[in-house]
């Protein structure tokens, strides 16, 4: 959660600076959620699709700082060679298919490698998990994705940031029911609610929710209330967040809570986490000084070869 604070809040100061073309969004405030699932997945088995605010989660599943600070600068030695924007980054031989921005998208992807596994003989044991904001479960993707992974019972965990908003859009004008996890029911899949500013319930909740679909429980839907400490994106204020929201309960910091939890719980002290805070400046810092060192694309030299093509294709001509 910390070296995912201290990645975005420094790719904030670049995105300021002008030192990064596009957009930048950040997952301030919804580290406890993103950070716990991917944690509870495991690399080189599971499948895991982030979204744009999961650098907790990236970090937790082993990417690293680098892939990153490649792809938002546009380094050529980037995950996408800098030629797919600054958020669309994966590894998909690692699991971590790359990033798709339309909401709701990552559903149905998860369930078709799911379900392609299966066909292969290679499923059992695997989980596939992705995280999606509460706009996203008024797609029609995420409808037809969920919905074939309920009938085929795959092993899919979906966990929904529900941070009140879908951009300036606020819940009693996205959906009519309570909560969000009451559409878990209409599907015939598991379903969990759980406070997304709290570590502890996370890791309880989350882990739960992965271990049951592990053993055959099929898909698990868990919506983790939050806010999003920021706005949409670094170009957004927030401003249509209303005061007595954003100094709500929803409104904590998720990482203030757990650094409390961490210390009352005898799991680290106010020491050890202040040698964290200086190991993960250093490190965010080598991670960018090494991209911005690095070469950007070339589209003259470039061969413009798919990521998953091993074999160049012929250079067109340049009149």
């Amino acid at each position: 959660m910390l070296r995912a604070r201290f990645m975005e809040n420094k790719l904030s100061s670049l995105y300021k600076a002008g030192k990064i073309v596009g957009g930048v969004y950040l997952g301030r405030g919804q580290e406890a959620v993103s950070a716990t699932l991917g944690t509870a997945l495991i690399q080189g088995t599971d499948f895991f699709a982030p979204l744009i605010r999961d650098q907790a989660g990236r970090t937790a599943f082993g990417e690293p700082l680098i892939d990153c600070t490649r792809t938002y600068l546009g380094s050529v030695e980037g995950p996408m060679r800098g030629r797919d924007g600054n958020i669309h980054r994966g590894r998909p031989e690692k699991g971590m298919p790359a990033m798709i921005s339309h909401l709701g998208a990552q559903v149905p992807l998860i369930a078709g490698m799911l379900f392609a596994k299966r066909l292969q003989g290679t499923l059992a044991g695997r989980v596939g998990a992705t995280c999606i904001g509460d706009g996203a479960t008024s797609t029609g993707a995420f409808h037809e994705g969920l919905n074939l992974a309920a009938v085929e019972r795959l092993p899919m965990v979906v966990v929904v940031g529900n941070n009140q908003f879908a951009y300036s859009t606020p819940n009693n004008r996205q959906f009519a029911c309570r909560d969000l996890v009451e559409k878990a029911r209409g599907y015939g899949i598991g379903g969990f609610s759980v406070d997304g500013t709290d570590l502890l319930a996370c890791a309880s909740v989350i882990c739960e929710a992965v271990k049951r679909a592990r053993e055959g429980g099929g898909p698990q839907l868990v919506v983790a209330q939050l806010l999003r400490l920021t706005g949409h994106g670094e170009h957004d204020d927030g401003s249509y967040v209303p005061e007595e929201i954003r100094n709500g309960h929803y409104g904590r910091d998720c990482i203030d809570v757990a650094i409390r939890q961490l210390v009352e719980n005898g799991h680290a002290t106010e020491d050890e986490i202040a040698l964290w805070h200086e190991e993960f400046a250093e490190e965010v810092q080598r991670a960018v000084a090494q991209a911005q060192q690095e070469e950007v694309p070339d589209p003259y030299k470039e061969n413009w070869t798919a990521l998953s093509t091993k074999f160049p294709l012929s250079q067109p001509s340049v009149q």
